[in-house]
């Protein structure tokens, strides 16, 4: 098995079989402090509470994407709002309190930039641990103006004969 992905399957088991039951054991916490239908009544709550969130919060990030698309902007925020609004909305429905914490930091609208900083985070941070090219902003001095040019491939160079292939060098006319 590769080392680089030989830790994802055992932590999703740790985290299948430890977060249940720490959520099972803060609701006990929380049951012995205020009693049991208190304990209930604010699960049902926050489920009700999650479910009209995610649905308020999921048409706004579908309104964004959809004026992202049509002013042909890339619409990385808007897809990532999107995925924080499904993530975080789940994590309310489901039952127990450390979890309603992740999806409340999720899905408002005053701390998922937060959310969305940090997941940018660990997207980069894996992308520098696999070694790929990591491209946080173009530099305008880095653009080299260029045109392209249909004909044979010239005797002396390796190229494609694939005609839809492009092939060729870049000159810089700078220099």
């Amino acid at each position: 098995m590769n080392r680089r992905r030989g830790w994802l399957a055992p932590l999703l088991v740790l985290l299948l079989v430890v977060v249940p039951i720490f959520e099972v054991w803060l609701l006990i916490q929380v049951g012995q402090q205020i009693g049991v239908w208190p304990t209930v009544l604010i699960l049902v709550l926050e489920a009700l509470l999650g479910a009209w969130l995610m649905r308020r919060e999921g048409a706004r990030a579908w309104t964004a994407l959809n004026t992202s698309f049509a002013t042909g902007r890339m619409p990385t925020t808007e897809l990532t709002d999107g995925a924080l609004v499904l993530v975080g909305g789940v994590l309310l429905m489901l039952p127990g309190f450390a979890t309603d914490v992740i999806g409340f930091l999720c899905l408002l609208p005053f701390t998922r930039p937060l959310a969305r900083r940090f997941l940018a985070w660990l997207v980069v941070r894996r992308i520098e641990r696999l070694g790929g090219p990591l491209v946080t902003q173009l530099n305008r001095d880095s653009v080299i103006e260029g045109e392209t040019v249909e004909g044979p491939v010239q005797p002396g160079r390796t190229g494609p004969s694939d005609p839809t292939v492009i092939s060729g060098e870049i000159e810089d006319p700078r220099r």
